[in-house]
């Protein structure tokens, strides 16, 4: 059983929402943010990456950040640029790529859901940018970005979201590419119906948005002991999130580049690799055109080593097929590449490794090696019912397993926790 209920955004007027929606703040570098901001006073970057606005030597975790935030998002509710709904609704986002769609309920899910593990996680977080989100939320008295759920397609949720889009949008523009519409729903049936649904939902998974739901949590967890007579009812106790059917998800390869060969020459490398994965040379990975992955099939990875491109399949024995993790292929490439031939032990920390969302291509891949990195690995993509599995089992993902597209915006919704 899920708790998810209606709120009463804040959001921009859709007049502007085309300018102030932004790319979420943990995507781009402080440099990028800078040049996104540029000529436009309306993005939600000004929020989420308050840095641009103050001078460049200051240490972005510094208080100041924070208080420039809810200077700056309190000043867009008074001068106009966002708005504060009068009435709880649900809202229904339709985002479209490539001719693809995939369409989510917006709302507000539940601390409590978090906590006792009805809304379940695959990733761990790392305290430094679990803190800054808290800093964050706390200072703009809001979830100022919103988390990315998923759930088992429900029949009901599905009619209710295709009622709401037979009327005219709040919101329709696009954005890099991406179509993005919002419609509201307001009717009290409506409402009704959603929360029984979502209530009749087993579990909810996160699909991308760790340290947004953490902060969210951690910052629920310290307004409710600052008010012991909490009801439970109040706005903190509930976090920004849009919650996506399962069967219209779009995971895309996260892939891996790698500086140098641990000291190996190319030939030693590849004696090494060979003895735990069957080597292929191929002339060529993906469409060029469109830079997709040719590597579809699990426990198989592109490797790009000297200007050519190869083809591994993991041999028998190298993983145990029973376990949920072990079997991941992200799992597999560490266990028996990266970690014993290539020497990186923890990746998450290890500066000689680096992540190439699949969005980006296998050029992206090509790119970064003729340009000085030694190795790059394409992988298959991680599937719905591997994070499903992984999380039902209470397990973590190895670091980089799962990359979503198309990525949520910031700005459309902030949610108020007072």
């Amino acid at each position: 059983m899920a708790i998810v209920r209606p709120f009463k955004a804040v959001r921009p007027t859709p007049e502007l929402a085309a300018r102030v929606a932004s790319h979420p703040y943990d995507v781009m570098n402080y440099e990028e943010a800078c040049e996104m901001v540029k000529g436009n006073p309306y993005s939600y970057l000004h929020v989420d990456r308050s840095e641009v606005d103050l001078p460049p030597e200051t240490d972005h975790y510094a208080q100041i950040v924070y208080e420039k935030a809810a200077e700056t998002l309190h000043g867009m509710l008074k001068n106009g640029t966002l708005v504060r709904e009068e009435k709880a609704c649900f809202y229904v986002l339709r985002q479209v790529m490539n001719g693809r769609a995939q369409t989510g309920v917006v709302a507000c899910a539940s601390i409590d859901d978090y906590m006792s593990n009805n809304i379940k996680k695959h990733e761990l977080t790392r305290a430094e940018k679990e803190e800054d989100r808290c800093n964050h939320v706390d200072f703009c008295n809001a979830n100022t970005g919103v988390v990315f759920l998923t759930y088992r397609a429900r029949r009901g949720v599905n009619e209710i979201v295709d009622e709401a889009m037979k009327q005219a949008p709040l919101f329709d523009f696009s954005f890099e590419g991406v179509q993005q519409t919002v419609w509201v729903i307001a009717n009290p049936d409506d409402i009704a119906t959603l929360e029984s649904e979502f209530k009749a939902t087993d579990s909810l998974y996160i699909a991308d948005g760790h340290h947004r739901s953490a902060s969210a949590v951690r910052i629920g967890r310290k307004r409710r002991a600052q008010n012991p007579n909490y009801t439970g009812d109040e706005e903190f106790n509930f976090f920004l999130a849009v919650l996506f059917p399962d069967e219209q998800l779009y995971c895309m390869d996260y892939n891996r580049v790698v500086l140098d060969l641990n000291g190996l020459t190319n030939e030693a490398f590849m004696d090494k690799v060979a003895e735990k994965f069957d080597v292929s040379p191929v002339a060529a990975l993906g469409n060029d055109a469109q830079g997709k992955t040719d590597v579809q099939e699990k426990h198989t990875f592109g490797m790009y080593l000297g200007g050519a491109w190869y083809l591994l399949r993991a041999k028998s024995g190298t993983f145990d097929a029973n376990d949920v993790v072990a079997q991941l292929d992200v799992a597999i490439l560490q266990n028996n590449l990266l970690h014993p031939i290539l020497g990186i032990g923890d990746p998450r920390k290890d500066k000689r490794i680096d992540f190439v969302g699949g969005i980006r291509g296998l050029k992206e891949l090509e790119r970064r090696v003729k340009e000085g990195a030694a190795v790059a690995f394409a992988m298959c993509p991680t599937s719905m019912a591997d994070l499903f599995a992984i999380a039902d089992a209470g397990e973590i993902m190895p670091p980089k397993s799962t990359w979503f597209e198309p990525k949520l915006l910031s700005g459309m919704f902030v949610h108020e926790l007072s």
